[in-house]
């Protein structure tokens, strides 16, 4: 079984670590816990291949930008024949508290741009979505500034425990499957 797994977030040293750069985060840390490495010079973004268990894992991070990823996706999801129910997207959240995971098979865009992008270009809202908490503390129309910040000393040092959660979640989906994954991490 094949897995497309995507993290979303923006590409250039202003953006690393953000707190919209959470999916990139969080795919960095499932492919060194699988021990492969991303190659830059692919189609649309940076691509790493593993395998958990009996699941070959292909890593996506996208190279298009947030608000363009589903060009990204929708290229490997067709070059390596990937359905759509094997797809699944980390995506940063300030609907969400800080380091809340949320598990969902389907779901609205919720004026994510990158979200926005996926479904247009997939056309299809019925795909899985790992949305990670980063908070929601600005001051009205700060939100650009906001998701374009870099964790507080606080946060950073929590980080590292939220986005390994979030990697054991990935694992579960592709393993046990969504429902299975849901009951198991959204709670946490």
């Amino acid at each position: 079984m094949k897995y497309l797994i995507v993290g979303l977030g923006n590409i250039g040293s202003e953006y690393e670590h953000t707190r919209h750069n959470i999916g990139f985060d969080t795919v960095d840390k499932l492919a060194e816990n699988l021990s492969v490495s991303f190659d830059i010079n692919k189609r649309y973004g940076a691509i790493a291949k593993g395998k958990i268990k009996n699941c070959q894992l292909v890593i996506l991070k996208p190279f298009t930008y947030m608000n363009e990823s589903g060009k990204a996706i929708r290229y490997w999801m067709q070059k390596d024949n990937i359905t759509i129910d094997h797809l699944l997207v980390v995506v940063d959240d300030l609907a969400l508290p800080f380091g809340t995971i949320r598990l969902r098979g389907k779901g609205s865009d919720a004026g994510h741009n990158g979200l926005k992008s996926i479904q247009e270009l997939i056309h299809s809202q019925n795909y899985a979505r790992l949305r990670f908490g980063i908070g929601n503390d600005f001051v009205k129309g700060g939100q650009v500034n906001y998701v374009l910040s870099r964790f507080t000393d606080e946060e950073q040092k929590a980080i590292g425990a939220k986005i390994e959660i979030a990697v054991d979640c990935i694992k579960s989906f592709c393993l046990e499957g969504l429902t299975a994954a849901m009951n198991r991490f959204n709670n946490k």
